[in-house]
């Protein structure tokens, strides 16, 4: 039997990968280059926030998956994630991120990320662009199919201004039912 080569599974892998530190790219696979647009030596060394459509939403993030890190280990989300550079650079996409941290106790000190582009190349354009962070936030939460008593739980906001946010995303997506919402946030 051969021996396995996993650093070439994980530069091979089917899904976006990457070794963190710090909040920090130590490591990154074809799928993620591919995906943000960057060659790995472009994004190697970066933080993640290069990676956010802002520096306030990688923070925002970054603060809300700590407790959650903390207590089982991984954390995943859909989120709007925004192309580094290449023919599409500044552009948004939904992304599904899921993550392991190798530390309970620190859980920003060290991971191992996975990235899937849930657009498949189809980018969030026009009044989707428009969304404010808070949007986005809900829109993500919107898409795992939590009421909005459970959003208001996990963003820390009461169900009422979740109604509020959601009543928004269905207008700028001309979305008339949740389902429909879903779909579109999908599709880009």
């Amino acid at each position: 039997m051969h021996e396995i080569d996993y650093r070439l599974a994980f530069q091979h892998a089917p899904v976006g990968m990457v070794v963190s530190r710090n909040r920090t790219i130590v490591a990154c696979n074809e799928e993620v280059c591919e995906m943000f647009g960057a060659p790995a030596q472009a994004l190697v060394g970066q933080s993640f926030s290069v990676l956010y459509p802002s520096v306030a939403e990688f923070e925002r993030i970054g603060k809300r998956m700590e407790p959650i890190l903390n207590a089982s280990g991984h954390y995943a989300d859909n989120r709007m994630m925004k192309r580094v550079a290449g023919p599409h650079a500044g552009e948004s996409f939904w992304c599904h991120v899921t993550g392991r941290a190798l530390n309970r106790a620190a859980p920003h000190e060290a991971g191992i990320w996975t990235f899937e582009d849930l657009g498949a190349r189809r980018t969030a354009t026009g009044k989707k662009d428009q969304l404010t962070p808070r949007e986005r936030e809900v829109a993500a939460q919107v898409m795992r199919g939590l009421t909005s008593k459970e959003i208001g739980k996990a963003l820390a906001i009461s169900h009422r201004t979740v109604e509020i946010h959601r009543a928004r995303l269905m207008r700028k997506y001309a979305a008339a039912t949740t389902a429909e919402l879903v779909q579109k946030l999908i599709a880009g």
